[in-house]
């Protein structure tokens, strides 16, 4: 049975006492979750040739719906978009309206911008408006692909969040895409960091708005705040709200209801990314701020022993006190004042301490710009503005890297995106890199993945997998392909896991007379020129996760005809998802490319998720500068990143639980 946009089964009921339009929450049993969970892994399998079946039948309708509106004049495709309106609310999903509002979106695009759909793209956009995560090679057009779904959806009159990784892929979508909502009588607004409210209420009331999911995340939580209690009156008040846009006299609300979310780079946004909880916080009013604080916790942890006084442990990113670490401190400790004297107090924080000075690097989780420590993103790469960690850790991490001390800041609402994007009425999202989470984003958020083909044919070679001993003979194997592959006249791309070794391998090209092109958390701000600049005969760009996704590499002619640009993987990611869209920054859209990866014993992800026994084993007996076999390689990876996701799996879980938690305390998260 096909289901109207927004009224797909399975995603709890709608919450008719919130202010605006969300789903309540739906909580499954472990035994339901599971089942879902293994539906999901198998489904893209079992029924990808049915779905594609139904899919390409919409498709071939939109097609012959083309030639009515190819020779229309523009204000006549606006008239048709305005008669669209009524219809398509009580049409089936599939059905002649939404298969006429596609065809009035490829044609205004054709247009307004230049680029017409492609038969695949129309196929993620129906799998999209289903409900779907519709899973797209990289560069295969899935910006221009939401567009289906998001003007569909807006001539419904819904209000459509299209949400992005970061504010440039928003501004830049929300920019190069407006002519085609406008020649369809469509608003777009455009919500990012440093706004004024009332630039985000404008943003927000546009038809279709742009946005990052954090941004999105914490104007949700504001408006939390504003309603604090009003939640169960709130239905009183709609009338009200609506028509002034305040609540008993308090500030107005910044969004008009989770109604249709489109999630670009979904796994990232719903997979990665759900880990922690999104926290909003504000000054900590009486908190003992004094940089002497920081500076006597930093100096008791720098005085511990690790392993008598406390264990680090870093794939659960916790410290560990001992007893005897515990009687240190307090010897440590002996006559301070204030916090000092708690015995609780003065543990916590000095576990805090050590964790800033073990488990938290600079140029790895964080970079210090301008005097001030700033986060960034482990799967983006890029720096998060204006976020801060809790507990006063990041307190001690500026006072280890002798910044200024920043206010510290208290919890006010939190929420899981696990929670957050269950509670819109019509979610769907797009990625290349859906397959390997399938289960959990179907037992989760209630979304099948759909496959859809490739305009072209993939030219996309697999170079093979090298893995030596130690970082040092990684870095030179590394050097050697990059020579070799520039002497051929192709691009390269190499690909990091952080700032340093992003700074360190280019350090190493330039000793070698070559000049690579660096884009990392230090250089976000050039990224679009950087990867516009990726695809010249010769050039070198070392990149950390950020690699410009999202953007794409275009090719010079040389370099296409060389064989198109070379990546090269230097380090395993946690997620074979990464790794795979690092991958796909060769061969876009039919061109050639190639990739391989060349790492070491010595990399992060086996030195924490294979056991010391099984490392020793793999280079027993193995001679200097030699590679181990591909077949052992290949296996060393499968089981660290394995052990990897299960673990982040668990934290997602357990997170889910803290929020589940704090909302029955609080509820600060909206209706049940």
């Amino acid at each position: 049975m096909s289901y109207p946009l927004g009224l797909r089964p399975g995603a709890g009921s709608l919450a008719i006492d919130a202010p605006y339009a969300e789903r309540a929450s739906c909580k499954e049993g472990r035994i339901d979750g599971a089942l879902l969970g293994g539906w999901g892994r198998v489904s893209p399998h079992l029924l990808s040739a049915i779905r594609r079946h139904r899919l390409s039948r919409f498709a071939r309708l939109i097609e012959t719906l083309e030639p009515q509106v190819a020779n229309l004049p523009d204000r006549r495709l606006r008239e048709l978009a305005d008669d669209l309106r009524a219809r398509l609310r009580s049409a089936r999903l599939f059905s002649r309206e939404s298969a006429l509002s596609f065809a009035l979106v490829r044609e205004a695009a054709r247009r307004h911008v230049g680029m017409r759909h492609f038969h695949v793209q129309l196929l993620g956009g129906a799998a999209m408006m289903g409900g779907a995560i519709a899973e797209m090679e990289t560069g295969e057009g899935k910006t221009l692909t939401a567009l289906l779904p998001a003007i569909t959806a807006a001539l419904m009159g819904r209000p459509v969040h299209v949400i992005t990784v970061n504010d440039y892929l928003a501004r830049r979508d929300a920019e190069q895409l407006g002519p085609v909502y406008a020649a369809l009588g469509l608003t777009v607004g455009l919500a990012e960091h440093g706004q004024s409210p009332e630039d985000r209420r404008r943003a927000y009331a546009s038809d279709v708005t742009y946005c990052t999911n954090k941004e999105l995340v914490f104007d949700y939580l504001r408006d939390r705040l504003v309603l604090g209690p009003r939640r169960a009156s709130a239905r009183l008040l709609v009338d009200r709200m609506f028509r002034d846009g305040q609540i008993g006299g308090l500030q107005p609300l910044l969004l008009r209801g989770l109604h249709c979310a489109i999630v670009d780079e979904a796994d990232s946004v719903l997979i990665d990314e759900a880990r922690t909880p999104l926290i909003l916080s504000g000054a900590q009013e009486g908190a003992e701020n004094a940089a002497g604080l920081y500076e006597a916790a930093l100096d008791i942890a720098r005085r511990l022993d690790p392993g008598d006084a406390f264990q680090v442990l870093p794939n659960e990113k916790s410290i560990r006190l001992t007893a005897d670490g515990e009687n240190q401190i307090a010897e440590l400790a002996a006559g301070m004042p204030g916090l000092w004297i708690i015995r609780r107090a003065r543990e916590e924080l000095v576990q805090h301490a050590l964790a800033a000075l073990h488990l938290y690097r600079r140029d790895v989780q964080y970079i210090v710009a301008d005097g001030k420590v700033q986060i960034v993103d482990e799967y983006t790469g890029r720096v998060m503005p204006d976020r801060s960690w809790e507990s006063g850790i990041h307190q001690l991490i500026e006072a280890k890297e002798h910044c200024a001390i920043t206010e510290r800041r208290k919890t006010l609402a939190q929420i899981t995106y696990q929670r957050f994007f269950r509670r819109y009425v019509h979610l769907c999202g797009m990625t290349g890199t859906a397959t390997e989470p399938a289960g959990e984003l179907y037992a989760t958020y209630g979304l099948p993945i759909v496959r859809i083909p490739t305009n072209r044919p993939l030219r996309r070679a697999n170079a093979g997998t090298r893995m030596l001993s130690t970082a040092e003979q990684k870095w030179k194997a590394v050097l050697r392909s990059v020579q070799a592959e520039t002497r051929a006249g192709r691009a390269v791309l190499v690909g990091t896991r952080s700032v340093e070794a992003s700074e360190q391998i280019s350090q190493l090209l330039r000793a070698a007379g070559l000049e690579p092109m660096v884009l990392n958390a230090r250089q976000d701000r050039e990224e679009a020129e950087v990867v516009a600049r990726a695809g010249q005969p010769g050039r070198i760009t070392v990149a950390t996760n950020m690699a410009g996704r999202g953007t794409d590499i275009q090719l010079h002619a040389a370099v296409r005809d060389a064989g198109g640009l070379h990546v090269i993987l230097t380090e395993y990611h946690e997620s074979r998802r990464i790794d795979r869209q690092l991958y796909g920054r060769a061969g876009r859209q039919g061109d050639p490319g190639s990739y391989q990866a060349i790492v070491a014993i010595e990399d992060e992800i086996f030195q924490r998720f294979s056991s010391r026994g099984l490392l020793q084993l793999v280079t027993r007996n193995l001679a200097p500068d030699r590679q181990i076999p591909a077949a052992i390689a290949l296996a060393l990876r499968s089981y660290s990143q394995s052990a990897a996701e299960r673990l982040h799996g668990r934290a997602r879980q357990a997170a889910v639980a803290e929020d589940d938690r704090i909302n029955k305390i609080f509820g600060f998260a909206g209706p049940e």
